[in-house]
């Protein structure tokens, strides 16, 4: 899986941004993506995720991550089908979206929960990362099989509370 990580404020160190690329690659595999899938992460503050969160989903509030999932289709969208013999046997890869993390958030949280800020990023960006593949917890069913699929895959990577 290609991700392309976006950190303009150097929020996030080199290393710890690894570290969040090798447990998205770790999940990537744990779900069976197709090798072929991109995805983006872009780090930044509370005032520009709040920004974010006022346009796109009307809270005027600074929140922890936000993401973006391209294939999700509303309901006055049309879905993109390519022709086939426009484009032969070109294969496009699989942009999945994109997800932003308030580091300045994930800090406080982490301060709240008592583990390390490597933990709560790596919550977050998998928290998104499950959202950008289709999982969501607006019901209590749902909010099950995603919490549950997300504590089993920081479990199992071991990035534990």
């Amino acid at each position: 899986m290609e991700i392309a990580f976006i950190d303009e404020q150097h929020l996030v160190t080199p290393e710890k941004i690894q570290d969040i690329d090798d447990l998205l690659q770790y999940a990537a595999n744990y779900i069976e993506l197709p090798s072929d899938t991109e995805m983006s992460v872009t780090f930044m503050n509370n005032a520009e995720i709040q920004a974010i969160n006022r346009e796109y989903r009307k809270k005027d509030m600074p929140t922890d991550v936000i993401s973006f999932a391209i294939e999700e289709q509303g309901e006055d969208e049309l879905a993109i089908v390519f022709d086939e013999e426009e484009f032969g046997e070109m294969q496009l890869p699989r942009n999945i979206g994109d997800i932003m993390i308030s580091v300045e958030r994930a800090q406080e949280q982490a301060e709240e929960y008592g583990h390390s800020l490597d933990r709560e990023l790596g919550f977050l960006a998998l928290h998104g990362f499950l959202h950008l593949n289709g999982y969501d917890h607006m019901t209590p069913e749902d909010e099950k099989v995603m919490f549950g699929l997300q504590k089993e895959i920081l479990d199992a990577y071991g990035l534990k509370r």
